[in-house]
């Protein structure tokens, strides 16, 4: 923890304070650090428990996800008070997890929208990597009828489900197509240059076209 708090910098700091996260250490440091821990599982469980958000980080680059029971993920995920935490836990733990698929059905269903996108963030991970079983014209219609309203991080991950399903399943391109200019999700939102829009449309025809062209 003495370690983490020499590496503060009050820009990166600041920076990570206007998306939520309250931290200001380097990633890349942070990384270094992880790195000469090497996967330490019991001291991944003691840097979660102080609640602090760059413990927290360095906790998931050096724990063993596959160790973790489902409840204690389920927990955990309810306790990641910050974006990037939330986001780490569950790209960098629960995927890895042999409790993914069930927890995948619970999130997506709960009524708290912060957990709710976890369950579709790994919905999304299915559908590039994994759709068989899924009805992914039953999630289209879930899309259709609910992100438009739903809140912003909830939306966010709605929104990416939608644009993977027309990125790699070009039977259901048409109606992904159709449902984000209908919806209108993030069509605004400010992008940087050489950057790809998280519009649906705009997303899901630049992805399309890399491919095509490569």
């Amino acid at each position: 923890m003495d370690e983490l708090a020499g590496l503060e910098d009050p820009k990166v700091r600041e920076v990570n304070e206007k998306h939520g996260d309250d931290h200001g250490v380097n990633l890349g440091r942070l990384r270094a650090v992880a790195k000469r821990l090497k996967t330490q599982h019991e001291l991944a469980r003691r840097l979660w428990e102080t609640d602090d958000t760059a413990a927290r980080l360095l906790a998931m680059l050096i724990c063993r996800p596959k160790a973790f029971e489902r409840d204690e993920l389920d927990a955990m995920l309810r306790e990641a008070r910050t974006p990037k935490v939330h986001d780490w836990l569950v790209n960098y733990v629960v995927k890895k997890s042999p409790h993914a698929e069930e927890l995948r059905l619970a999130w997506q269903a709960d009524p708290d929208p912060v957990v709710a996108s976890a369950g579709w963030a790994l919905t999304t991970e299915r559908v590039a990597r994994k759709p068989e079983g899924l009805d992914l014209a039953g999630l289209l219609d879930v899309v259709e009828a609910e992100m438009k309203d739903a809140p912003d991080r909830l939306q966010w991950a709605m929104n990416h489900c939608l644009a993977q399903i027309g990125i790699e399943h070009e039977q259901h391109r048409a109606r992904a197509l159709d449902i984000g200019e209908r919806l209108e999700v993030l069509k605004d939102y400010p992008t940087s240059p050489g950057c790809t829009s998280p519009y649906a449309p705009v997303w899901i025809g630049e992805m399309v076209r890399r491919r095509n062209d490569g």
